[in-house]
């Protein structure tokens, strides 16, 4: 079911679109998030990050 406040948004959406650049910087940022996951996922998380020690809390 659809939400007052989503129908509101969408309607905000239709009469002012967003510009062409927004639409690009979106979709690159998407890309980007895209590109490392598939990075990670094909050649794995770099031991240099991978935190060392136990699970000792950490204290203030």
């Amino acid at each position: 079911m659809w939400n007052l406040r989503w129908l509101l948004r969408m309607y905000r959406w239709a009469r002012n679109p967003p510009s062409w650049q927004m639409v690009m910087l979106v979709f690159g940022i998407i890309a980007a998030a895209l590109l490392l996951y598939g990075y990670e996922q094909a050649f794995g998380w770099p031991e240099a990050l991978t935190m060392q020690g136990g699970s000792r809390p950490v204290r203030p």
